[in-house]
């Protein structure tokens, strides 16, 4: 809810009350002491990477329920028109996403709808794993984006994103020329290995998302060289 620019600071005795120092929920989560900026102006041309992270004591994400859940949350996502989510990857703690929308408004309600869909069927599947309802909030206090404007951040946005579990070490053990498979990596073509390592099971649950309409996801990042599967990212 936007905050009127003309409101100023509560005078003493001020009869219609107003904002008091400390008052209101405190912000939970890793990242609760971020500071909660107004979102710049988002042209449409510019996707975004998103990264959302959990509460702590949820527990580890990249699970077969929790993955399900996400696919179902995604599912519904796919009915908006002004927002898309293009690429996703679930990792221990943290979910990184590459979404286009057609603008600030769009990217934060396509967000919100986003979570609430994933908070809901992850509260569910963790209810049935432990046999215990489980109600509340699954997402820490904020999430962040970061807008791509260029080619070589398009670029880098996606190797980072499809290839995040080499970063963390989870693709200890995996089989040579593996995707990770809590991530959509399987349906993308861009990979320089081409569809050698995009085979798919023919019953595999793909996590359903959104074909990239701006220029810089569909052809712009291709200016600098595809993405290895063996890639493993540097800081984002």
């Amino acid at each position: 809810m936007a905050t009127s620019r003309r409101q100023g600071q509560l005078r003493f005795g001020d009869p219609r009350g107003g904002r008091r120092p400390g008052a209101g929920r405190p912000p939970r989560g890793p990242r609760a002491s971020e500071r909660h900026e107004a979102r710049a102006p988002l042209r449409k041309e510019h996707p975004v990477h998103v990264t959302l992270r959990v509460v702590e004591g949820l527990g580890r994400l990249r699970r077969r329920d929790v993955y399900r859940a996400m696919r179902r949350a995604l599912i519904t996502s796919l009915r908006r028109d002004d927002f898309r989510v293009v690429h996703l990857s679930i990792q221990g703690n943290h979910i990184h996403l590459v979404v286009e929308a057609t603008n600030a408004t769009a990217l934060a309600r396509g967000m919100q709808g986003l979570q609430i869909s994933a908070a809901k069927h992850i509260n569910r599947a963790i209810g049935r794993r432990t046999g215990a309802r489980r109600r509340g909030q699954v997402f820490a206090d904020r999430y962040h984006p970061r807008v791509i404007t260029s080619p070589r951040q398009a670029r880098h946005a996606l190797a980072y994103v499809l290839n995040n579990w080499r970063r963390h070490g989870a693709d200890r053990g995996a089989r040579p020329g593996r995707l990770d498979p809590y991530a959509t990596g399987a349906h993308w073509d861009g990979w320089a290995d081409g569809p050698v390592v995009t085979r798919l099971r023919p019953d595999a649950e793909i996590l359903p998302v959104a074909f990239p309409t701006t220029w810089l996801l569909t052809t712009g990042w291709k200016r600098h060289r595809k993405v290895s599967p063996w890639e493993r990212p540097g800081a984002g």
